[in-house]
């Protein structure tokens, strides 16, 4: 029995303990930091110190570390999959090899250059009327090239077992609306009409011609964006939802002919629309007529080449990483071909491939031990709401109903895609994408009319991420997540609770952010609150955008509160639940002491060594704008500094750095 070193209240003592696994990286610790003062570089300051962001990446933490794995897993299976000369005309294995083959074919593809898009330029350029402008944007809309119309089909917010059509903003190039307007984005701005102009040269125009048409873009793109919402507006969810009966849609946008562009996908127009931004749209039916018609097909052209750029030739690939890797994330060189490979399978056949992976690399013990955790997550967030001294017992019922009903989905679908009617071949990398991007947009389509299914997934088996979505009212951990460092079924509960645990409170807490807490437990967007309770509930979200607000990112740059505050909200309540759900495995007996750390500690210090991340500045000023995430420093010490439990498992004072006033400090659920 070895001697080990507790942290407790302000000094060391000496326990013993069973050769237990922790499932820390004991590596990763500072000892000259005081998880007091600062628990994010007490549990990684060595790797903060060692670890260097590969050349190709805007950002190194723990979810790429498990992303390297599941790429050399995947690698691997289409090494085999290559090696299958025969495989029978039409089955996964078919399209798989072929798809990959094609697209790691870098001679072929060198050779093609701008060849696979030809047919699609001479679609543009043959466009002379208003009307063949509508018919080949739904065109291109249906292979997944973007244009100045945004159609989708999603469940209707308030009838969630309806499918409905949807209208959202679409158009820009850059990260954002902020990107066109604010000065801090001005460098950023000129890299873009710069990227705009190489990319037209490699097109075959000359530089005067790729100035003019870079200017062209601009102007539209400006314009659209005028019309736009921020990132943080659409957070309004309510405001996302205005139903328009076609009658009322065409009387505000006479300018644009819906019948022709849904004729062309291949659809009737619909009785009614539901539009995501309206002012978009009267916005655009201002500009439409105004802009020449060479004009919109110089734009459509650039959606084009902006889009299929990362699956041509080498000088289109470059160009491509010059702008969206380099100057958008710090990014110094490009991924090897078969990573950047295995994004567009994933993309075209996820399921295909990810029950290859399932069947091969995923643990069913894994499983069996994640549902137990979401179990007791969900039971500890039963008695959480109930302690909740600010809900009414209405409301509380109501909440205990959105539990009751949530949907779980762990590792992968139980019924997988069907791929028979996706064509892959060996003609063109490009036109596989194209072909799969068509394929789904065609189940998007087939879904009109139907009841939603909620069990299909939004996310492939070998993804590293989970997702809660309101409209389902269901959590979703694909087999992709449930690794080290976030999962070990080896490892001791304090450690599989700190990380994911955690995760899964998270998914669940999403339920109950200021977005999730606007849809019942059917997913219906619909107050199921009392006036008072979500008032009450206001009140302390805007706690947590003060919190979060106060913390500065780089340089002037603080997270932004309001875009952020779902996530943390969700990384508060989410760590809370499953602080509680880790005692519950205890069953009131006392943590054991491992590597020196009694369970609550260690269930603190995994959920830090979770969040290890580095970022380039690049990366992080673009994130600080349009992501709705905080970056991973700032959600490892910004849900503790607001627990009282991890103040008592390192008797955490006034003066220490973690401490902050309990007047201050932001409780929720």
């Amino acid at each position: 029995m070895r001697k080990l070193l507790v942290i407790t209240s302000s000094f060391f003592i000496v326990a013993n303990a069973s050769a237990q696994h922790s499932g820390l990286n004991l590596g990763y610790i500072d000892y000259s930091v005081s998880p007091k003062n600062d628990i994010y570089k007490f549990a990684n300051g060595n790797w903060l110190k060692n670890q260097q962001i590969p050349a190709s990446d805007g950002s190194w933490g723990s979810f790429n570390e498990i992303n390297e794995r599941n790429l050399a897993n995947l690698k691997s299976l289409m090494i085999d999959l290559a090696k299958n000369e025969n495989p029978t005309s039409g089955s996964n294995e078919q399209k798989l090899r072929d798809f990959y083959l094609t697209a790691m074919d870098s001679i072929a593809i060198e050779k093609d250059g701008m060849k696979p898009i030809s047919d699609d330029l001479k679609l543009i350029d043959a466009i002379k009327t208003q009307s063949d402008l509508f018919k080949t944007t739904a065109l291109l809309n249906k292979k997944g090239i973007s244009g100045m119309l945004g159609f989708y089909v999603y469940s209707d917010f308030k009838n969630s077992n309806a499918n409905t059509c949807y209208l959202g903003q679409t158009g820009i190039g850059l990260p954002d609306k902020d990107f066109y307007f604010e000065a801090q984005y001005e460098s950023i701005k000129k890299e873009y009409v710069n990227h705009i102009e190489r990319m037209f040269i490699c097109l075959g125009s000359n530089a005067s011609e790729a100035k003019s048409q870079a200017k062209i873009i601009m102007d539209i793109e400006t314009n659209l964006a005028k019309h736009s919402q921020n990132a943080t507006e659409q957070r309004d969810v309510e405001k996302q939802y205005n139903p328009f009966k076609i009658e009322d849609l065409k009387a505000i946008t006479s300018n644009i002919d819906w019948d022709i562009y849904f004729s062309t996908i291949g659809m009737k127009t619909p009785d009614v629309l539901v539009l995501n931004q309206p002012q978009f749209y009267k916005g655009l039916n201002q500009f439409i007529n105004v802009v020449k018609i060479s004009d919109w097909k110089v734009f459509l052209k650039w959606k084009l080449i902006s889009d299929a750029a990362p699956y041509l030739s080498s000088k289109f690939v470059n160009e491509s990483f010059k702008f969206n890797g380099t100057v958008l994330s710090g990014k110094k060189q490009m991924k090897p071909r078969y990573k950047r490979v295995q994004g567009a399978v994933d993309e075209t056949l996820g399921e295909a491939l990810g029950k290859m992976y399932v069947d091969k690399y995923f643990d069913e013990y894994s499983k069996k031990k994640v549902t137990i955790m979401v179990d007791n997550l969900i039971a500890s967030y039963r008695l959480r709401i109930n302690s909740r001294d600010w809900m009414s017992a209405e409301t509380k019922a109501a909440a205990q109903l959105k539990l009751d009903k949530i949907i779980k989905k762990l590792g992968f679908p139980d019924n997988w895609i069907d791929y028979s009617n996706l064509k892959v071949s060996t003609n063109s990398y490009w036109n596989n994408v194209s072909n799969g991007r068509e394929f789904q947009y065609n189940r998007m389509l087939a879904k009109i009319g139907k009841p939603v299914d909620r069990m299909e997934w939004g996310m492939t088996p070998p993804t590293v991420n989970a997702y809660y979505n309101p409209t389902s009212n269901e959590i979703a951990f694909p087999a992709g997540i449930m690794q080290v460092p976030f999962f070990d079924p080896s490892a001791d509960d304090a450690f599989n609770y700190g990380v994911m645990g955690a995760i899964i409170g998270h998914e669940l807490t999403h339920g109950f952010d200021d977005q999730g807490a606007q849809f019942d437990a059917d997913g219906n967007l619909k107050m199921w609150w009392s006036d008072a309770d979500f008032k009450n509930f206001k009140n302390k979200t805007k706690l947590i955008i003060d919190q979060f607000n106060s913390y500065k990112a780089i340089d002037t740059l603080h997270v932004n509160g309001e875009l952020t505050q779902g996530e943390n909200i969700a990384d508060l309540g989410g760590l809370t639940m499953a602080y509680y759900a880790y005692k519950r495995t205890l069953d009131g007996k006392k943590s054991p002491i491992i590597d020196g750390f009694t369970g609550e500690q260690r269930f603190f210090i995994s959920w830090a060594q979770g969040w290890k991340t580095l970022m380039r500045d690049a990366y992080l000023k673009q994130m600080i704008a349009t992501n709705p995430h905080s970056p991973g420093n700032f959600r490892a010490i910004g849900p503790l500094s607001n627990m009282p439990e991890f103040y008592e498992a390192f008797d955490v004072k006034e003066g220490d750095g973690m401490f902050i006033p309990v007047e201050k400090r932001v409780v929720i659920w």
